[in-house]
């Protein structure tokens, strides 16, 4: 949060994306993934990103998340554009302010939890605030399992250990993608729970793709994709809401594929 000049508080801008278009392939081959999306992602705010298969709903998490280059338009991330950066100082942004936490873990099979959550900050040459450390691990769950290797552990804990790892570095934003993809409902209630509580206790921002309303519903804010536009967006969701949002969506995609079949014929 900052100030304005009359000593209000106003809200950040974590990230955002001026009019970012990502193209695929040439010619006939050639897919529009970003069709000229701009967004703000609020700090301090727990956001979901929907939309059906091919979107551009991951395309937009990754040119955000300095994982992908957009072919045109701007992605910033904590006030920086990106495009300015060398390599260099882009691996810097990515190891020092984003945070990343993938549906399928990604953890290190011979470090264990606490060797995996601190990989990040030793890579980079750091050491873990140890104040910091102990909210994260505390908040969490999983002190009494520091010593044990993924392999020892649930789907939902290790996947809470890779929420550790995305935060410990006290990153600007944290992207997660499908985070709950690979876990059972009670798993996932507790990976999602601990998103929550980073941005309601830690001030975190996160940023996460979802194809689940239930997941969704724990956010602040959901942005809803279709052929690279943002179409929708619904604040302080529910499920109900959420699916709702989903299902016009999905009539409105079967309703172009109609037409586009009749102008075929």
């Amino acid at each position: 949060m900052t100030e304005n000049s009359a000593g209000e508080a106003t809200q950040g801008v974590a990230a955002s994306a001026q009019d970012l278009i990502k193209v695929y392939g040439s010619e006939e081959a050639q897919v529009r993934a970003l069709d000229g999306v701009t967004v703000d992602l609020m700090t301090g705010e727990f956001t979901a990103i929907m939309g059906p298969s091919g979107s551009g709903k991951s395309t937009l998490m990754h040119c955000l998340a300095a994982l992908d280059t957009p072919t045109s338009g701007e992605a910033i991330v904590d006030g920086t554009p990106l495009s300015r950066l060398k390599d260099k100082a882009l691996t810097n942004l990515r190891r020092d302010r984003i945070g990343f936490v993938f549906q399928a873990f990604n953890l290190v099979p011979t470090l264990t939890a606490k060797e995996n959550i601190l990989l990040p900050l030793d890579l980079a040459g750091k050491k873990a605030d140890p104040a910091w450390f102990d909210a994260v691990i505390d908040a969490i769950g999983l002190r009494p399992r520091l010593g044990h290797r993924p392999s020892e552990m649930s789907g939902g804990q290790q996947q809470r250990v890779a929420c550790a790892r995305a935060l410990v570095s006290r990153p600007s934003i944290v992207f997660a993608d499908e985070p709950t993809g690979n876990l059972d409902s009670t798993s996932s209630a507790e990976v999602l729970g601990f998103l929550r509580r980073s941005v309601d206790e830690f001030g975190q921002t996160v940023v996460m793709v979802t194809h689940d309303p239930v997941a969704a519903s724990y956010t602040d804010r959901v942005l809803f994709l279709a052929d690279g536009k943002i179409v929708d967006e619904l604040r302080r969701p529910d499920r109900d809401a959420i699916l709702e949002r989903m299902g016009r969506l999905h009539d409105a995609a079967k309703a172009a594929e109609r037409r586009l079949d009749e102008k075929a014929g």
